[in-house]
């Protein structure tokens, strides 16, 4: 039997190496919000696919747009030649002014492909309930798990487990954010979900090894359970990820602008839950289970 648990301390250096940067990425810059939570508008132009010169009737768009007192948070021209703009909030009105201008002002063809608008109380609603939502999965989950295993401490290491995941994803993210201008939106927080469910699911197969191994094998330690029940999962765990990762990544390269950070965030969040549920939550809860015993012993010598 591979002793698994006497490198737990190399995995939290591991898991640190990832999660330091991140957290202090967040604290210092936090995320980059999208116009979902913070409102604004989203206007899409198509450009011609002719040999013209895109730069340069972008920059004109822009300028128009900027003349009629509308900022523009970003902008960007994808694959298919439409011209992406994130910009305060803008009137109906004032945007069939703009387009009156550019339509006088540009010398190339240009339509409309979307004009979405979202006001702030909307992005506030939105942020409010990705953050319930959030919190009431946390706490089912733990609720669930304690009660499933009759052990709190179970519940506690998973959920312990699930954070580290969803910190690395935030912490990444924080930093493409900053570095490369990558905005969190409401399909990121769908990611997010959906890692905290993938984290667990894992995690719960190798703490129902645990819980049967202590049954069929009652002269073994604890700390020799989990490495059996690491052992006897491990490989079952990575077939089953490689499976998504291979998924994922090809949907990353050959998917749309539009999903690519979707996709990115839940290729981040199934590798970090891949190695979570073996190197983290089994090593958490032997963790546990040392300082329980080591209490117990002081009580019993005093």
């Amino acid at each position: 039997m591979i002793d698994f648990m006497k490198y737990k301390k190399i995995y939290f250096l591991i898991s640190a190496i990832f999660l330091v940067p991140g957290i202090i990425s967040l604290l210092t810059w936090g995320l980059r919000p999208s116009i979902d939570f913070i409102g604004g508008t989203v206007w899409e132009l198509q450009l011609p696919n002719d040999e013209v010169n895109t730069e340069e009737v972008q920059g004109q768009i822009v300028g128009i747009i900027q003349d009629n007192n509308v900022e523009v948070h970003d902008q960007l021209i994808n694959d298919d030649n439409v011209l992406q703009l994130k910009l305060s909030s803008v009137s109906v009105e004032t945007k069939n002014a703009i387009r009156t201008n550019i339509d006088e002002n540009v010398a190339v063809s240009v339509e409309e492909v979307r004009f979405e608008m979202v006001g702030p109380s909307l992005g506030e609603e939105l942020l409010f309930k990705t953050l319930t939502g959030v919190f009431i999965a946390t706490v089912g989950i733990l609720l669930y798990i304690a009660w499933r295993f009759k052990d709190r401490m179970y519940g506690v290491c998973a959920i312990l487990a699930m954070f580290h995941d969803t910190l690395i994803v935030l912490g990444v993210f924080s930093l493409l954010g900053h570095f490369v201008g990558v905005e969190v939106d409401a399909l990121f927080v769908t990611a997010v979900l959906t890692i905290l469910s993938f984290s667990v699911h894992d995690t719960i197969v190798v703490y129902d090894r645990i819980r049967e191994s202590i049954r069929k094998y009652p002269k073994l330690t604890f700390v020799e359970l989990i490495n059996k029940a690491v052992g006897e999962t491990l490989v079952r765990s990575v077939n089953n990820s490689m499976t998504i990762i291979f998924m994922l990544a090809a949907l990353l390269l050959l998917g749309g602008e539009s999903i690519r950070w979707f996709v990115f965030a839940l290729l981040i969040g199934t590798i970090a839950g891949t190695y979570s549920s073996t190197f983290t939550a089994a090593p958490l809860l032997a963790f546990w289970h040392e300082k329980i015993n080591k209490k117990s012993n002081i009580k019993n010598k005093k």
